[in-house]
């Protein structure tokens, strides 16, 4: 449930932004009212887009069984890593320029294709963000009890609006880019879980050797059988037992994405 939460509440914040952003420039040069009813129309097409992608996830999951459907939920998990990682990075290489670029997006969609221009370029902001949110709870549906993951999103959901509100009411006392700084860095290290999560699928079906097992046993500190290790298990990917094979690839994961976040600094 705090996966769900966290991962709701950092994209539902994003996309509140972009809204914002969006809506603060139309504020400025649509005198009609025309813009802000067109951006709205976009905003519910974007969400409308990314519960599609919800449901088609969900209709694939259905009509497949077996080792079928394992691929696919593992395939799930490593996709979920994987984009985890990309945002993160790709915000940290381009969230400065972020809102000068919505608002050259949404000057030059308005003057060529008017008011469909600006719901296209508000429905395609808040889609993206949509579609990463709903593959990323689907990724952690492989893993997670449904209910808790629905009341999670939920509640990351509204605590997303909250902190949107009060980015807006206070600006000068939240700091809404230090909060989006660390929770960059919680959610790499809920990538790099995913990523231990999907290993462990490929060795569970033998897909992958484990080349040796365990490599240590630290159940007696924290055993992630239990249901305070299950829950640090499942946001950092700590194994009390972890197979060399899930070693080496969360060792991987780091080295590469520590070199990448170095190489963005100075994007």
């Amino acid at each position: 449930m705090g996966n769900a939460f966290f991962v709701v509440w950092r994209e539902s914040l994003e996309a509140f932004l972009i809204a914002g952003i969006l809506y603060a420039w139309l504020q400025a040069n649509d005198d009609t009212g025309k813009g802000k009813r067109a951006l709205f129309l976009g905003l519910a097409a974007g969400a409308g887009l990314a519960m599609l992608l919800g449901w088609a996830l969900l209709t694939v999951q259905d009509e497949l069984t077996g080792e079928a459907l394992e691929i696919f939920q593992t395939a799930t998990l490593f996709v979920a890593a994987g984009l985890i990682t990309q945002m993160v990075l790709w915000m940290r290489r381009h969230g400065r320029q972020m809102k000068a670029r919505l608002h050259a997006e949404l000057s030059a969609a308005a003057e060529r294709s008017g008011l469909i221009g600006v719901a296209v370029v508000a429905a395609l902001a808040v889609a993206r963000e949509g579609a990463e949110t709903v593959i990323f709870l689907y990724g952690m549906s492989q893993e997670g009890n449904l209910g808790n993951l629905l009341i999670g999103a939920l509640a990351g959901f509204a605590g997303a609006g909250a902190t949107a509100w009060l980015a807006a009411k206070s600006l000068a006392r939240l700091n809404i880019g230090l909060l989006l700084r660390l929770s960059s860095i919680l959610l790499l290290i809920l990538a790099s879980a995913l990523l231990v999560a999907a290993v462990d699928r490929l060795i569970g079906a033998g897909w992958l050797p484990p080349l040796l097992d365990p490599v240590w046993d630290t159940s007696q500190l924290i055993d992630d059988t239990t249901k305070a290790g299950k829950l640090i298990a499942d946001f950092s990917g700590y194994r009390a037992r972890p197979a060399l094979s899930g070693l080496l690839a969360w060792a991987t994961y780091w080295g590469v994405v520590l070199l990448a976040w170095r190489r963005t600094a100075h994007g």
